[in-house]
């Protein structure tokens, strides 16, 4: 830091009780420590001997089969998570019926079938997170839904948009492929399925493989092993709500610490006789907070609530909105605190240049942190154990968590932290349990609390390829990065539409960011249908169009700030900076401003940048 720099500072902050330049030189150290060459490649592909751990279902008779369908439809959806439910249910509102909806798995639910592990809950307020309150008049429970209300939810949506009779479960799609001359997509299966639809909505969703890190032996292990997204309550007993009483005996261990961990390690240091916990970085853990829904408040809710209310967190969280927080928990407090109160005080601080914008946001970022690690220490009696739990980044490098038990569960005699970001990562796993740090752990069972595959390339995320026009495969057309209009369709893939995060507005409440998206595409397909047309399709020009907007919205501060970042799926494993490619960016204006945008797009009524034969 330089003496100019330095005055800077000391004029703008007099009364800091910390030293910036300190904190970012171990923001850096702890950085460095923790990355590898290997970026997405650490991670295995969950095939083959791995296809355990991601292919099987647990919740579904094994021997299931059924004879081939054979079906003529307007609209195939390949999905049933929220995106593929919302897309479902715009579809019925437009009057489109003659559609399927495939999905692997054995219902309706995405994340939310797989993910029954103890302890799992949505980190978005549910009120803004469960879709369709309004039109299903559901009052969700809790202000912080747990998974089972969550599914519960999904099978309402289902039953009220009639959509189970027109799902097809235990599917697995093996290729999509356009016919020219018959202007459908031919949709195939495992089953040996016969499907042709004018159009298809592809909604596998980000987070639908589970991701596996590479650590060599991972198959040697005798015990016990699985991912949470497959959790074995046959082995642990018990349900999501705890009483793992099986493991009394056991020595578990459990690899990862971010969200899905924070969430089941207190019911697993609750129960098993031994708990090492591998972690290779902290999770940033604030409080939870959660509480019962006031029904008075409630009952007095007005139609339209419930988007008003997800459009008000939006705009609170990309620094949009200065008024009301309606929804006040940690995520706005975050986002009102670091950053956004800057753009809150500019009528007191007059015009701020870009770089003091950037240093009173980093200042308010390491007040914030700070107060993240002193919970750290209040919760943790071992100091050695509370410092290796402090997170040393800055607070949106990682999703934050929040929980009121993971901390103090490292103050019971049993559970044990081992750190191993040193070695960035565990060493290996051999028959009898875990290596870390040239020392082995014999466990009895080891559970992958390693998340999903969120930002992996394409090909790695989803089964099948899609094959477009002239035997064109969409990975190859995403080869040097995503090229889509609006994030939802491509050129050369006539009536395909996906939703997904690429090169769209991306949101910590991804289902206001799916049903936006689904809303949109039922839009075109009902207007290609009310035109009397066959084919819709982006042109080259409007696709290239988006791209260049992409770029040049995707601001360098952004990439500066990903760069210091801890590796991690924000920053695609530190190689954001390392070449990563910018048209791979979101919309950076927001969900609010982006959705605008697609509203703006389809009163003009044009369908502007798409051509329909």
């Amino acid at each position: 830091m330089t003496v100019s720099e330095r005055e800077r500072l000391h004029n703008l902050f007099p009364d800091l009780d910390f030293d910036p330049e300190a904190l970012r030189a171990k923001y850096r150290a702890e950085r460095d420590r923790r990355i590898r060459t290997d970026a997405d490649s650490q991670y295995f592909e969950s095939t083959g001997e791995l296809a355990k751990f991601a292919e099987d279902d647990p919740y579904t008779d094994p021997d299931f089969d059924r004879e081939p369908f054979d079906l003529s439809l307007d609209v195939v959806v390949i999905g049933a998570g929220f995106s593929g439910l919302m897309a479902g249910a715009r579809l019925k509102e437009r009057g489109i019926t003659n559609f399927r909806i495939i999905e692997s798995a054995g219902n309706f639910g995405g994340t939310w079938y797989w993910n029954r592990y103890p302890g799992a809950q949505c980190d978005i307020e549910s009120y803004c997170y469960l879709p369709l309150l309004d039109e299903t008049g559901y009052v969700p429970k809790e202000k912080y839904s747990f998974a089972p209300e969550i599914y519960e939810h999904v099978q309402r949506v289902a039953d009220y948009f009639d959509l189970n009779d027109r799902a097809i479960f235990q599917t697995r799609v093996t290729q999509v492929k356009w016919h020219e001359d018959r202007g459908r997509w031919q949709v195939c299966t495992h089953r040996d399925d016969r499907i042709f639809a004018q159009f298809v909505i592809q909604a596998t969703g980000p987070a639908n493989r589970p991701k596996l890190p590479g650590i060599p032996g991972i198959n040697d292990f005798r015990g016990t092993s699985f991912h949470t997204a497959r959790w074995n309550y046959g082995y642990t007993g018990g349900d999501h709500t705890g009483g793992l009483t099986k493991l009394a005996d056991k020595r578990v261990a459990i690899i990862g610490t971010g969200a899905t961990a924070i969430q089941c390690v207190p019911f697993l240091g609750e129960h098993a006789k031994t708990l090492y916990v591998f972690q290779r970085t902290p999770s940033s853990v604030d409080a939870r907070g959660n509480k019962p829904t006031d029904m008075d408040w409630f009952k007095n809710l007005k139609p339209g609530w419930q988007r008003e209310r997800r459009l008000n967190f939006a705009a609170v969280l990309a620094g949009q909105s200065f008024g009301e927080d309606l929804v006040s928990d940690g995520w706005t407090d975050i986002a009102r605190r670091i950053g956004i109160s800057v753009f809150n005080r500019r009528s007191d601080l007059g015009d701020l240049d870009m770089q003091e914008i950037g240093l009173r946001a980093e200042i308010a970022d390491f007040e914030k942190m700070n107060e993240i690690r002193t919970r750290v220490e209040a919760h943790v009696s071992d100091p050695d154990t509370a410092e290796k739990l402090k997170p040393w980044y800055r607070q949106f490098c990682k999703r934050p968590t929040f929980n009121d038990e993971y901390l103090a569960t490292f103050n019971r005699a049993n559970v044990h932290l081992v750190d191993v970001a040193g070695t960035q990562g565990v060493e290996r796993i051999t028959e009898q349990g875990v290596v870390a740090n040239g020392q082995e752990y014999q466990v009895d069972c080891i559970i992958f609390s390693t998340g999903f595959e969120i930002t992996t390339s394409a090909d790695r995320r989803v089964d099948f390829d899609t094959i477009g026009r002239e035997g064109l495969s969409l990975y190859e057309h995403w080869r040097d990065g995503f090229r889509t209009l609006h994030g939802l369709a491509s050129h050369g893939f006539p009536n395909w539409f996906t939703i997904g995060i690429n090169q769209n507005a991306f949101s910590v409440n991804m289902t206001a960011m799916f049903d936006d998206q689904a809303m949109h595409v039922s839009y075109i397909i009902d207007e290609v249908k009310k035109r009397g047309k066959q084919v819709v399709e982006v042109t080259k020009d409007a696709e290239e169009a988006w791209i260049q907007e992409i770029i040049s919205q995707a601001g360098a501060g952004v990439t500066a700030f990903l760069e210091e970042c801890t590796p991690g799926y924000y920053n695609r494993e530190g190689t954001v900076g390392r070449g990563a490619n910018m048209q791979n960016s979101g919309y950076a204006p927001g969900l609010n401003v982006f959705n605008a945008l697609l509203q703006a797009w389809r009163e003009q009524g044009d369908l502007e940048g798409m051509e329909l034969r």
